[in-house]
Order: structure tokens, then sequence, then C-alpha cells
């Protein structure tokens, strides 16, 4: 009877190192995998930030240049006002043959050929129902007399068991 409470007593001993081996396993598994989303998390965060500053420049870019064609295009328009108060119809027909046409037909290509359309940026996140499924970490096995590789130690465990049941049992008839 002493022997068998030794044995059972280090038996579950060792049960109880298996299972707070096994514990460390899966926090361990967890946190690396924890680190590895938090990484890709973090690298698509900075793709989005790099995307929106180079396109932050383009939009500076384009308000520039449609500032500096605002201004030439006003400019343009003080110039004709100018010529229409001050000049003679002769002189203003003869700069708009000329000058006024050619200087108009350039001010509207500077502003047309201004265009910005920005990119059209979406997210497609991992299919959550199927990572759910999926055994992220890896899954708990616990071997059975039915199974091969039976664990000494959950062998141990169950004759310890049966052993205490059927010690009570005969205790108490």
């Amino acid at each position: 009877m002493g022997r068998v409470r030794k044995q059972s007593g280090q038996d579950t001993t060792e049960f109880h190192g298996e299972v707070e081996d096994v514990r460390k396993k899966v926090v361990a598994t967890g946190d690396v995998i924890k680190r590895v989303v938090d990484s890709h998390v973090n690298h698509v965060l900075t793709n989005l930030q790099s995307l929106t500053s180079a396109e932050s420049a383009k939009v500076e870019s384009v308000q520039e240049a449609y500032q500096l064609a605002l201004v030439n295009v006003e400019e343009f328009c003080t110039d004709s006002q100018e010529l229409l108060d001050k000049a003679r119809p002769i002189d203003i027909t003869r700069a708009a043959c000329s000058e006024l046409h050619d200087r108009a037909t350039e001010l509207l290509k500077s502003v047309t050929a201004v265009k910005y359309r920005p990119p059209h940026v979406n997210f497609v996140s991992a299919d959550v129902t199927q990572v759910k499924r999926l055994s992220l970490i890896g899954q708990l096995t616990v071997a059975t007399d039915k199974q091969p590789g039976t664990s000494h130690l959950l062998d141990s465990y169950r004759k310890f068991m049966l052993c205490n049941t059927c010690i009570l049992k005969d205790l108490g008839t």
C-alpha cells in the first residue's frame, strides 16, 4: 500500500510537471503569434502612412499648380480689361487676333493639364471565421491506451486512479 501511494505521488507530480510544461509551451507559442500579428499590423499601417504621405505631396503639388494657373488667369483678365479700357478698337482687334488668343489657349492648356485622381484604398481583412477553425497555435493531445505513444505518466495516473477506486470500494464494503 505504501509503495502504491509513493508511486501515485510520483506519477501525480510528473503529471503536473508535464501539464505545466505544456502550459508554458502554449503561452510561448501564443506570444510568438501575437508578435507576428503585431508586426504585420505595424507593416500594413506603415505602408498606409507612406501612401498617405506620398498622396499628400501630390495633392500639394496639384494645389500649387492650380494656384499658379489661377494667378496667370487673373493676370490675363487684368491685362485684357486694361486693353479694353485704354486701347482703340483696332488695337483690341490686333491683340485679340495675335497674342490674346495664343495666351488664352496656353492658359487653358495649363489649367486642364493639371489633374489629380486619388487612388482608392481598401483593406481586405483575413477571413476570421477561417482563422478560428484553424489551430493557430497547435492542439492539445492526450494519449489514451488506444492510441500509440501512450504517455507513461498518463498510464500510471489512470492505474493509480483505478487502484484507489478499487481500494475505496473494498474499504466501503
